[in-house]
């Protein structure tokens, strides 16, 4: 079972699909470079040959799971189509499934403590990710009255905060916690809140 991951010579991404597997098993704090190099089926002495230490490793989960999470956001925001609001809405929908189908790279991005400076491949990816919510808050701040429109990245972090909340209280599965409304709902009704209380004229009404 243990060599599963190691095949055709690609021991670097071996070495980051068992340091994935050891993450949702276990948490980002809760294993060692010696565990995820003999998940891999190699010696620890192996795993230097491409990371410093475990926190590269991780850092290196981190920098995939950003590349994927961009591709989602990007895939869900399609350019803003059909309307900002819905445009919006759908990457706010794709925060949550991204943390429902890759626990092991969510948990590395945000859960780690993980610096998103560790690397300039890193703080592209996450910076990415980001650009993507902060490019969809700000093209539906353009129906909020100026007057009152807050700057696209306050509003973007706080869309992002309600995302990561209800992913973590009610999305996660997390023993004792029982989601009194789907996930997807209770964030499209913090969304609808949340824009109501701007002034928001939805665009598609």
């Amino acid at each position: 079972m243990a060599k599963q991951g190691y095949h055709h010579g690609n021991l670097r991404q071996a070495l980051v699909d068992a340091a994935l597997r050891l993450i949702e098993e276990q948490g980002p704090q809760g294993f060692s470079l010696s565990d995820a190099a003999r998940a891999a089926g190699v010696t620890p002495a192996a795993v230097y040959r491409h990371f410093n230490g475990r926190d590269d490793l991780i850092a290196e989960c981190a920098r995939q799971g950003f590349e994927i999470f961009g591709d989602l956001l990007e895939h869900a925001y399609a350019g803003g189509k059909p309307t900002a609001l819905k445009a919006f809405e759908a990457t706010g929908r794709a925060y949550l499934a991204f943390a429902r189908k890759f626990p092991g790279y969510y948990m590395s991005m945000f859960e780690s403590g993980v610096n998103y400076n560790a690397s300039p491949e890193l703080a592209r990816a996450s910076e990415r990710a980001r650009a993507v919510l902060t490019r969809a808050a700000e093209a539906l701040s353009q129906h909020i009255p100026e007057n009152r429109r807050p700057p696209a990245a306050m509003f973007a972090n706080h869309i992002w905060a309600m995302s990561h909340g209800i992913v973590e209280l009610f999305a996660r599965g997390k023993p004792g916690v029982n989601a009194p409304f789907p996930p997807e709902d209770l964030l499209e009704a913090g969304i609808g809140i949340y824009l109501r209380g701007l002034g928001l004229v939805p665009p598609d009404n």
